[in-house]
């Protein structure tokens, strides 16, 4: 049996719509992508992968789930066979054994390990904010650049100190292993410990999911090097991760395309002025994961780099890594400024409509490479251009071979070397396709933009539920009850395992707003499951329309679950819980993160605990309130109202 830890461990490192891209031709569709259902025959699209929360839908004939799952059902693999074939493309082993409790230890222990260092570095970050703050150097070296301290606090600046310890101010277990490891402290080959990051505005770097992983600083004074990241661990890779690309969400939408800079400070100094679609490699040339992340985000890049030579070595490099993920919908182009400016420097000396002008007459990457390929041979001379093809050759083999753009640069390039079409293509049917540097098996081009209804400028929407916001007198709330499978019955005896079976009768379990509210809630955001306090369950224990709702926490507990499609993955086929998932799983496609889900999630709680109390108030009313205990109990209930109306107002304040 395959440990359902390494299944959930699987899922959260690969990607759905690379999966689902292999066999179904995707395309952009608001935040989601879309293509012809391969489960049944369609003329127009109805088929929806969602890159965020790991699933797929068909609104045509009902399929859905995640990685596995489409695997299983596409291709007729086994539960085994799809787990092993997707392990392998990411460079996983298939425990074929059930794990010992030593194995079982071993895990529990990296789970906590990995918790630890996000702690250690959310506790850094805070250190950080703090020593900027008494830093009147730092302060001004951040106003001499131009930045405000409401750009300052959007990207969480900070300040590392100037002690060589400064750390050992928050962590007293300075010599705890985990610092190193975490890659903010240094231990010299004598044993002495020192900060990594000293004398420098610390720029936090974050993953997809807006989690701290790392950092990088620059340095105010004189020293080298001027940029320093973090180094490579268990939470940070620099040829994985993009500066500013969490920042940049809501602006690449408003924007319309990504741009792709050298630097933090560009970064940062272009939203200073208004334009925040800008993202930064960590000081490495672009990945093929860059390229991927980038897709993701938008259909299409811009890659800012200087006009010097350097920046057009950099930029060549780029376009190399750029060729086999090339698409005919996604556009992709490099804008060289002035060698004497970076983006920082020139949106400062012209303005942002002007940098707006010039990266809209940034160069498409077809005419990029063709002018770059000319520049190098005399093709006024047949050796040149012999020459000049023999370096085309392999990088046309990179572009794919089903792209109209491919035919098109092909086609061009012909006639720049005098070469017919078809003489052309003899050349080329000699050359082995080659692989792009640093490409990893398996990557394929997708693309990820603003869903519909969000407009130009706007942030992260308020809330995705499509439940409104109950006064206190509308929380006769929890009916009437949503049928699954139409049919509503009580809920199965206690002791059930989490989503596994039905109820006695063997018919669904009612769905009420609430619990609906709350389900979907939990599976667009599993890690809620993690900040649930003694008194919330107690709440969520009595709700009597909440089983769902506590099988799915059980289940997101027990399993490990990062995603929505990890979470249909684990529930048991055929259960009321997976028949209600299901259910959810079409409202989630269109519907982003919220920006602040926990505060969605204690707002629900809070109603719920209300409505408990409103009935218990009810019952000793309907009891006459005869003595002194029923009405104290009264009282005690509605100073419990008001202390949960308060905390209400003040959040949403």
């Amino acid at each position: 049996m395959i440990p359902e830890s390494f299944v959930q461990e699987l899922l959260a490192r690969v990607d759905v719509v690379d999966v689902v891209g292999r066999y179904v031709q995707l395309r952009k569709g608001g935040a989601n992508l879309l293509g012809l259902c391969p489960f049944h025959n369609e003329k127009s699209p109805s088929f929806t992968v969602s890159p965020t929360k790991q699933f797929y839908h068909c609104f045509g004939c009902g399929a859905h789930g995640s990685a596995v799952g489409f695997l299983m059902e596409h291709t007729g693999a086994s539960f085994p066979e799809a787990v092993r074939s997707l392990a392998s493309t990411v460079g996983m082993t298939v425990p074929e054994e059930p794990r010992s409790p030593r194995q079982q230890a071993a895990d529990r222990r990296r789970k906590e390990e990995v918790n630890r260092h996000q702690q250690i570095l959310d506790t850094a970050q805070a250190h950080y904010l703090r020593e900027l703050k008494g830093s009147q150097s730092a302060i001004r070296y951040l106003k001499q650049r131009g930045l405000s301290g409401e750009i300052a606090a959007r990207f969480g600046l900070g300040w590392s100190g100037t002690d060589r310890r400064g750390l050992a101010a928050v962590f007293p277990q300075y010599e705890d292993t985990l610092l190193v490891e975490s890659g903010l402290v240094i231990e010299a080959d004598d044993g002495r410990r020192y900060d990594r990051f000293r004398e420098r505005i610390m720029f936090p770097i974050r993953n997809a999911r807006g989690n701290l992983i790392g950092f990088g600083g620059r340095i105010i004074g004189k020293g080298e090097p001027k940029y320093l990241n973090s180094p490579e661990t268990g939470l940070f890779s620099k040829g994985h991760e993009l500066y500013g690309m969490w920042e940049a969400r809501a602006g690449i939408r408003s924007e319309g395309y990504v741009l792709v800079v050298e630097g933090y400070m560009d970064v940062v100094g272009l939203a200073q002025h208004g334009l925040s679609n800008a993202v930064a490699t960590l000081g490495t040339a672009t990945t093929p994961f860059h390229i991927q992340k980038l897709l993701r985000a938008s259909n299409k890049i811009i890659f800012s780099f200087d006009g010097d030579k350097a920046g057009r070595r950099a930029a060549w490099r780029a376009l190399n890594t750029c060729l086999p993920l090339v698409r005919d919908d996604v556009s992709m182009r490099f804008l060289f400024l002035p060698a004497e400016h970076d983006p920082d420097s020139y949106i400062k000396e012209y303005g942002a409509e002007a940098f707006k002008a010039t990266a809209a007459e940034a160069m498409p990457l077809s005419r990029f490479m063709l002018d770059e390929l000319a520049s190098r041979h005399a093709l006024n001379e047949a050796e040149g251009r012999a020459a000049c093809a023999h370096e085309a050759k392999p990088l046309l083999a990179l572009l794919p071979e089903d792209t109209t753009l491919r035919i098109q640069i092909e086609r061009e390039f012909a006639k720049l070397v005098q070469l017919t079409p078809e003489e052309l293509d003899q050349l080329m049917a000699t050359v082995p396709v080659p692989q792009a540097a640093g490409a990893e098996p398996g990557l394929q081009p997708v693309e990820r933009v603003a869903g519909p209804g969000q407009h130009a400028g706007q942030d992260e929407p308020p809330g995705f539920m499509d439940v409104p916001v109950f006064d206190d007198e509308d929380y006769s709330a929890y009916a009437p009850a949503i049928m699954v499978n139409d049919t509503a019955v009580h809920s199965t005896p206690a002791g059930g395992r989490p989503g596994h079976g039905r109820n006695a009768s063997g018919k669904a379990r009612s769905v009420t707003p609430m619990a609906k509210r709350l389900l979907r809630l939990l599976l667009a955001h599993p890690e809620l499951v993690s900040g649930l306090g003694d008194q919330q369950l107690e709440i969520l224990e009595h709700g009597p329309h909440l089983v769902l709702v506590r099988e799915l926490i059980a289940l997101a507990n027990m399993t490990g679950a990062r995603h929505a499609g990890a979470l249909l993955q684990a529930a048991e086929p055929g259960s009321d819980l997976e028949s209600v998932l299901a259910t959810l799983t079409p409202e989630l496609l269109d519907q982003e993160d919220l920006p602040h889900p926990q505060i969605e999630w204690n707002d629900a709680l809070q109603r719920i605990e209300l409505e408990a109390i409103k009935a218990e108030q009810s019952a000793l009313v309907e009891a006459g309130l005869r003595d002194d205990a029923s009405r104290k109990r009264y009282q005690e209930l509605t100073r419990r109202i008001a202390l949960v109306n308060s905390v209400t107002s003040h959040q949403m304040r």
